[in-house]
């Protein structure tokens, strides 16, 4: 427990250090939502951290907030989500994976 709330500091502290978190209380920063946290440290932050990220949430929660909240901003981030896709959730199509879920949750967004 105690180790992952070391990863979580860690993350937030670079996070602060790219100037990421200006819009937060020092005093509410590390009740950051854990998917802002892996949108922002996906964005920008490097491997090392991302990989700090899988170890903090695992890979379901990490996956599951990328499409949500990466993925679904659609052709902004289009070449980094690929190199996701590919890189750390080994889709076969990588292409075609994002562009499905990206499809997906713009539909998801539309009202019924």
């Amino acid at each position: 427990m105690n180790q992952l709330h070391d990863i979580k500091h860690v993350l937030i502290e670079r996070l602060k250090q790219q100037h990421m978190l200006w819009s937060y209380e020092n005093d509410s920063i590390q009740d950051i939502p854990n998917d802002v946290l892996v949108e922002l440290v996906m964005l920008y932050l490097d491997i090392e951290e991302i990989n700090m990220l899988f170890q903090l949430l695992g890979y379901k929660a990490v996956k599951r907030a990328w499409i949500e909240n990466v993925v679904a901003q659609g052709e902004r981030y289009y070449n980094l989500n690929y190199f996701f896709a590919w890189y750390y959730f080994h889709a076969k199509q990588p292409r075609r994976y994002v562009k499905a879920m990206a499809t997906r949750q713009f539909n998801k967004r539309l009202p019924a």
